[in-house]
Order: structure tokens, then C-alpha cells, then sequence
């Protein structure tokens, strides 16, 4: 057992507990402070992959695996491109984040890693941790772990799961351009879902193919692979190619509360404390701004979750996944609608939840207004 009592704990090393730990350990008021991560996975595979786009250069240009400035997005009728604007699309392999953050981690004495697998956290005068190892305590816990009240698919929220497998592939002939990446293509969907490709070329020759849902259900694992060897094969046309690698996942896209047990001690992380984007499943920087709303809380000594999230676009988000739910179908169409009327800088200003009400009301015009007023009455009623 460690008699430590650590000033702050950060149960799980993720995309939310690395950025947070990083975020406290570049920010001199965390320097004399005992921080505790405790992670029960080694953290020295690649086993995923982010994407996020930003403008400019950021943070993370020394650990990209590449990054786009074009881009495309197909219905079953036409492609229509993608105007960037100053933004770029950028990919970051999983396996090259957790040894950037490590490494910068461990410049630093004041954090203590252990490798132990939490199952309990209980709060009183100090926040006990338990886990298979040893039992910890601290004054305030980080905690990444998802809350069983979710499974509980009774309730009132809307749950959509974000579910794909991509093959990384090699072809033999130049096919690809790897300046241009597909957000979304339509052209192969799977029986009336919200389903679509996604493709990441790297060379002309090497690119990640990801066949991906947006559906309330799971489907078997061979109608991924069926799914991604039609696409190839029928859209893409490389001849000979090799899969080079595979990955796969399911990320939960739910309006259900993750944050609502948030307070002074323990405070929820990541999925567990609603930092996806409900709408779009996109985390990676939604997990850079966050921690830093977390650390310039803690400091103002403000509860350290206030402000996340953003109410006004979580009731979008509960809008665009009321309707994914109950009508699934209707997935192509929107999102067809949404990349033809506007640029798609506008749309990530939208997912960033920078955007006015005014600029809102400019979108939402471009869908028709049946079905998401038929959501709206929902939700409120909720």
C-alpha cells in the first residue's frame, strides 16, 4: 500500500489523461504538486489512430503521421470538394503520442506512474483509489474509467455508436494522392445505415481505408472487411494491393450526462466526462482544450469541470443523434447537405463549437426542417 497522498491522480493514460498530464506538467503551478497516473496497459502499441484538423501549425507537428490541405466528400451522385480554407486535417498515430507525452512526463519528478488496473474509487475526507496492485490516495481524481450507469440502455439519452475497421493497405501502381483525403464516401453503404469509407492516403502508393458506421447496433466483423474489399475493388481499382496493417473500434456518440457526477474530488475524463463530440466522435483536440479548461479552472479555484460542455451545442448534438437513432437512413442526406451548403471550414468552426447563434441558424436552414423538429420535441421533452 503507498501512504503518499497525492495531490491529484489521473486514472488512465488515454488521449484525456496524457493531455491533462501534460497540460499540469507544462504549467509551472503543478510543479510542486505529487501527481499520481495510474494506467493498467504498458502503452507501446499502436492501437489507434487520431484525426483532427487545426489552423496553421500546432502542437503536435513533430508526431504527425501526415496532414492534408484538400480533401473530398461523395454522395452516391457526385463529389464534392472540400474548401479547407486555412485549415489543415491532421493524423496522429496513437503509439507516437503516448512516447512524446511519456518522455516529456518523465522530465519531471513530481509525477509518479504505476501500472495497476483501478476498479474503485471512493470519496471522503481524500479520494481512496483501489486497484489490483495497491490503494492510493489523493486530494482530487481524474477518472477516465466510463460509468456503468451507461450501459443502462433504458434511459432517456441517445446512443449511436461510431464503429469501423480500417485496413492500411500497399498497392502496386501509383493510385492514390497524398494530398487529398476523403472525409466521407457514400458510394458503398451498408443496407439503409449511416455507414460510409473514409480514406487517409499517406504516398501514392500506401493509404488507410476504414470502413466506418455511425448506427445505434454493432454488426458481425465479416461486413467490415466485405464492406472495405468491395470499396477497394470497385472504387478504388488499385489491381494487386496488400493489407499492411488493421485497426478497428467502437466510440460511443451519446448525449447521456457522462459528466454529471463532477465535483470538487473526482472529476470524470474523456469519454467518461462527455469530451467526444457527441455528434461526430472526434476527441483528440476536444481532449487538448479541455485539460486546459480543467488546469485555468483549478487555478481560478472554479470547479475544476465547469464550462464542459458547452450547453447550446450539446442540445445540437442531442438533435443530430435523436434522429440517427430513431432514422437512421437519413444519415446520407444530411451530411450530403451539410458538406454542399457550406465549406467544411465553416463546419469544423461548427464542430469546435466556435461558431454564433447566427452562424447556427445559417446551417441548420440547409436541412430540411421536418425531421429535426420532430427531434426537437424529443429532447425537450427529456
Amino acid at each position: 500500500m503507498s501512504y503518499t497522498v497525492y495531490d491529484f491522480a489521473i486514472i488512465g493514460a488515454g488521449a484525456a489523461g496524457l493531455h491533462l498530464a501534460l497540460a499540469m506538467q507544462e504549467d509551472s503551478f503543478f510543479s510542486n504538486k505529487k501527481i499520481l497516473i495510474l494506467e493498467k496497459e504498458e502503452k507501446n502499441c499502436n492501437d489507434r489512430t487520431w484525426c483532427f484538423w487545426e489552423t496553421g501549425k500546432g502542437k503536435w507537428e513533430n508526431i504527425l503521421r501526415h496532414s492534408w490541405k484538400q480533401g473530398s466528400m461523395f454522395n452516391s451522385r457526385e463529389e464534392i470538394p472540400l474548401e479547407m480554407g486555412n485549415y489543415s486535417y491532421k493524423m496522429v498515430r496513437g503509439l507516437d503520442f503516448y512516447k512524446y507525452a511519456i518522455k516529456e512526463i518523465q522530465k519531471s519528478a513530481n509525477f509518479h506512474w504505476i501500472k495497476d488496473e483501478v476498479f474503485e474509487v471512493t470519496k471522503g475526507s481524500r479520494v481512496k483509489i483501489t486497484g489490483t496492485q495497491g490503494t492510493y490516495e489523493a486530494l482530487q481524481v481524474f477518472d477516465s474509467r466510463i460509468q456503468q450507469d451507461f450501459f443502462d440502455t433504458e434511459d432517456k439519452y441517445s446512443r449511436v455508436l461510431q464503429h469501423f475497421k480500417g485496413w492500411f493497405i500497399e498497392t502496386e501502381t501509383d493510385i492514390f494522392d497524398p494530398e487529398k483525403f476523403t472525409m466521407m464516401d457514400f458510394r458503398k453503404t451498408w443496407e439503409n445505415t449511416t455507414s460510409f469509407t473514409y480514406v487517409l492516403p499517406f504516398t501514392k502508393r500506401k493509404a488507410l481505408v476504414e470502413f466506418t458506421f455511425f448506427t445505434p447496433e454493432l454488426v458481425e466483423s465479416e461486413v467490415y472487411e466485405s464492406m472495405l474489399r468491395e470499396y477497394i475493388e470497385e472504387i478504388l481499382k488499385p489491381g494487386k494491393y496488400q493489407i499492411t496493417e488493421k485497426e478497428g473500434g467502437v466510440i460511443p456518440m451519446s448525449d447521456y450526462p457522462f459528466h454529471k457526477e463532477n465535483d470538487w474530488q473526482v472529476i470524470k475524463i474523456g469519454t467518461a466526462g462527455s469530451w467526444v463530440k457527441p455528434s461526430s466522435g472526434y476527441s483528440f483536440k476536444n481532449a487538448e482544450r479541455y485539460s486546459q479548461q480543467l488546469i485555468s479552472n483549478i487555478k481560478s479555484n472554479k470547479i475544476p469541470a465547469a464550462g464542459i460542455p458547452n450547453k447550446k451545442f450539446r442540445f445540437y448534438d442531442s438533435l443530430f443523434l435523436e434522429i440517427l437513432q430513431n432514422k437512421n437512413y437519413l444519415g446520407k442526406e444530411l451530411f450530403s447537405v451539410m458538406y454542399k451548403k457550406n465549406p467544411v471550414w465553416r463546419i469544423f468552426r461548427f464542430l469546435d463549437e466556435e461558431t454564433t447563434l447566427k452562424e447556427d441558424i445559417k446551417m441548420m436552414s440547409d436541412f430540411n426542417p421536418r425531421p429535426f423538429i420532430k427531434a426537437m420535441v424529443k429532447v425537450i421533452r427529456r
